[in-house]
């Protein structure tokens, strides 16, 4: 349930807006002055704060603003007044108020206004969750030339407005140039929102994207705002947007072109201004030749291409990253690192990777957690990745055992190859499902009958 802290020095503002807001599911605290309203702030770290601009006391509106901004950087404030100026609205903006509310306030307007900044709130949640997946800090590790050009054009691309689309395979760490790239750009204090283009139900596309009204289809039971709008004057990460559908993309040129979306059920064009980066697995350009992706769209994503190395493209860089996600499990857990011997690195420098930087990831984690404070040695390291093999496949059964029945090996294989799977997916199924060119369902069946993992699903 969200929660809202009401600031303001009116019991009967208090009263009613606590009132409305407890009947429509929230968790409502209030306090009477801005140094109450503060203090209760840090105290609850409330999803959203409604504060007025006239207060008498040692903290007024703008004051105690200023204070909330410096305490909780991502809670949206939104401000109310009944005696503001034009002067006053600017102001409260350029300190970062979130919204501005003009008293007599409606029921709509502050209902919006509210579920408008808790979509934000998560949005900023979300973007530090993924900062925090793709690297300790946010940091690019490598030395190798592959990641220096990566690193070089980030720097000349990133203080323009142009689109950028990132390719290169799954685990790369498309994502981690992406925010790199919002973090480098003048938008960098604003929203960075990420839409998982592959994630998302192909009926339920325009709503996640631009945002719907209230009764805008079956089970739109309140309005609420699309990833545009929440990225608006930030950056808008389009994850895996080859795996849009035709009148997704349709939907996306015309917002893309007009630089305005309009929220399903909506009757009236809403602004946005958004960058674009857009990233993807897929080759767009055979998709443009096989008719599965427009070449218009094609044109306006790739004004400039940023290709992402894999791994195997940049072996030096292995021996960097199994130190840096060794320390990023240490900074996590507090468990004592590992000690990583040279044949173990070796080992891992000469894998192929299939999985890239993500399944490295999941390796140094995996060996981490068994060898807490102990050595990793080159024997532990084969115990987890197949790494007599030069393109990482799993090996073949032993020719010594082949008296056994074909059912009993061949189970034995496809455990192999479902686990690889896994592995380079760091355990997403639909991922691992996806490489192995067979869908969910199917592969969870598999994974039951073979005793692999929880097998649950449907």
């Amino acid at each position: 349930m969200p929660s809202v802290l009401i600031v303001d020095d009116e019991p009967n503002i208090r009263r009613m807006v606590g009132a409305l807001l407890s009947a429509e599911g929230f968790e409502v605290r209030d306090a009477a002055d801005g140094a109450a309203g503060v203090a209760r702030a840090a105290e609850l770290e409330p999803d959203a704060v409604l504060l007025d601009l006239m207060m008498p006391g040692e903290l007024d509106g703008m004051a105690t603003l200023r204070r909330l901004r410096e305490i909780l950087p991502d809670t949206p404030v939104v401000m109310m007044s009944g005696k503001a100026g034009l002067a006053d609205a600017v102001k409260a903006t350029k300190l970062g108020a979130f919204n501005f509310l003009e008293k007599p306030l409606s029921p709509e307007g502050v209902l919006l206004a509210l579920s408008s900044a808790i979509e934000l709130r998560r949005a900023r949640r979300e973007a530090r969750a993924l900062r925090a997946e793709v690297g300790l800090g946010g940091e690019m590790v490598g030395a190798s030339p592959g990641m220096g050009r990566v690193r070089e054009l980030i720097e000349r691309v990133a203080s323009t407005d142009a689109r950028v689309l990132i390719t290169g395979e799954s685990g790369t760490g498309k994502e981690l140039v992406a925010a790199a790239i919002h973090e480098a750009s003048p938008r960098r204090e604003r929203p960075f929102v990420r839409v998982n283009c592959a994630a998302i139900p192909r009926d339920l596309v325009e709503s996640e994207m631009f945002g719907h009204e209230k009764g805008a289809f079956t089970g739109a039971s309140e309005r609420r705002i699309g990833r545009f709008e929440l990225a608006h004057t930030g950056t808008l990460l389009l994850d895996e947007v080859g795996d849009l559908g035709q009148e997704a993309q349709a939907k996306l040129l015309r917002a893309i072109e007009a630089r305005e979306i309009e929220r399903v059920g909506g009757g009236k064009p809403i602004r946005v201004d958004v960058r674009i980066v857009a990233a993807t697995n897929k080759d767009l350009a055979r998709a443009v030749a096989e008719g599965q992706f427009r070449e218009d769209l094609l044109f306006r994503l790739n004004v400039i291409p940023l290709p992402v190395p894999p791994l195997r493209e940049r072996p030096d860089d292995v021996p960097l990253l199994v130190a840096h996600f060794s320390a990023l499990h240490r900074a996590r857990t507090g468990h004592p690192a590992p000690r990583w011997t040279e044949e173990a690195v070796a080992l891992l420098t000469r894998y192929r990777w299939p999985g890239n930087v993500r399944e490295l990831a999941n390796v140094v984690e995996r060996l981490a957690i068994l060898h807490a404070g102990r050595d990793v040695t080159a024997d532990d390291v084969r115990r987890v990745v197949a790494v007599g093999n030069a393109d990482g496949a799993p090996p073949l059964p032993d020719p010594a055992r082949l008296a056994r029945p074909l059912s009993e090996m061949l189970d034995e294989y496809e455990k192999i190859l479902i686990s690889r799977a896994l592995s380079v997916a760091g355990g997403n199924v639909a991922e691992a499902a996806r490489r192995l060119r067979t869908d969910r369902p199917n592969l969870y069946r598999r994974m039951r009958r073979l005793g692999i993992g929880n097998g649950q699903g449907s």
